[in-house]
């Protein structure tokens, strides 16, 4: 049985990367932001993936698939010389490419996958094209989106955020964040959104207006018990927590507390942000916590 996928090192980075290129914009923005993730001693591999079945059907020449993989080959070497790093090249036929990056993931055993935005988005901001949207549900290890644009204007990252709400998922991602900022001397702040039907309160606004600025800074006040800059807010989480990335350059999120455990599963909250952030993403899959520390796998 293959080995599962590692959590990042204690330094904070990820050790076993994969990029996805395909010869857009969104490719070497995905590369930047692997730069950033990646720890000093990290393997790094740049992977395309066409449409395609693995094994060619029986009575198939054969000569499409390639054709495909001496594109894609050359594609990966182009990318590799512009960008001056050393990398491994990989690519692969699948019937999406969100399976493929799935399958080169655990093939390598990988502990993180890097994407690009879709190029129909904004500048500056992450909008999930189908094969991002792909990429990101059931993957084994970590998943990064880079927002459009980012390989032309990142610099320095001076703050990381964290989506907080109490969850061994969420503690899992202050964490990882924590050790992400150590590494780049970044501060690291938590947002909680306090989400509370209208039914819950009683009396009138004045009454409401109370309560519900109680509950948030009850909220406050947790976060900053965690040792990090707290933010709470009353809203929808998902557009809060979008708002709240504006003024990030990386903000980091556990997967959804169910799925198979050691697998990215996105929520309503996740998945949101990987169509509308305007920084970079990281969405940490779901780990074993119940000793009250991360499994391998996540």
């Amino acid at each position: 049985m293959a080995p599962p996928p590692l959590t990042p090192s204690l330094a904070g980075m990820f050790n076993t990367v994969i990029v996805g290129i395909d010869g857009k914009p969104g490719g070497r923005d995905a590369l930047a932001l692997a730069r950033h993730l990646s720890g000093p001693d990290a393997s790094l591999s740049l992977a395309y993936v066409y449409q395609g079945d693995a094994v060619p059907a029986r009575g198939s020449s054969g000569a499409f698939e390639v054709t495909e993989r001496d594109r894609g080959h050359a594609l990966l070497e182009t990318a590799r010389r512009e960008a001056g790093i050393e990398a491994g090249l990989l690519t692969g036929a699948a019937p999406s490419v969100g399976r493929g990056l799935h399958e080169l993931v655990e093939r390598e055993h990988a502990d993180l996958l890097v994407v690009g935005s879709s190029s129909r988005g904004l500048i500056g901001r992450v909008a999930q094209g189908d094969d991002a949207r792909a990429a990101l549900n059931g993957a084994e290890c970590a998943v990064a989106v880079a927002p459009a644009g980012y390989a032309e204007r990142h610099v320095a990252w001076r703050e990381i955020g964290v989506g907080y709400d109490g969850s061994p998922q969420s503690a899992h991602a202050l964490e990882v964040a924590k050790e992400l900022a150590e590494k780049h001397g970044a501060k690291v702040s938590a947002f909680e959104a306090v989400s509370l039907p209208s039914y819950t309160f009683a009396g009138g606004a004045e009454a409401i207006a109370a309560a519900l600025s109680s509950y948030v800074e009850s909220a406050r006040q947790r976060i900053a018990a965690l040792g990090v800059e707290p933010h709470a807010a009353y809203g929808v989480p998902a557009e809060e927590l979008a708002l709240y990335g504006a003024s990030l350059d990386l903000i980091v999120v556990g997967s959804r507390g169910y799925g198979p455990i050691g697998r990215v599963f996105h929520g309503s909250t996740s998945n949101h942000l990987a169509r509308v952030a305007r920084c970079a993403l990281l969405v940490l899959p779901r780990a074993d916590i119940a000793d009250g520390t991360p499994a391998t796998s996540g």
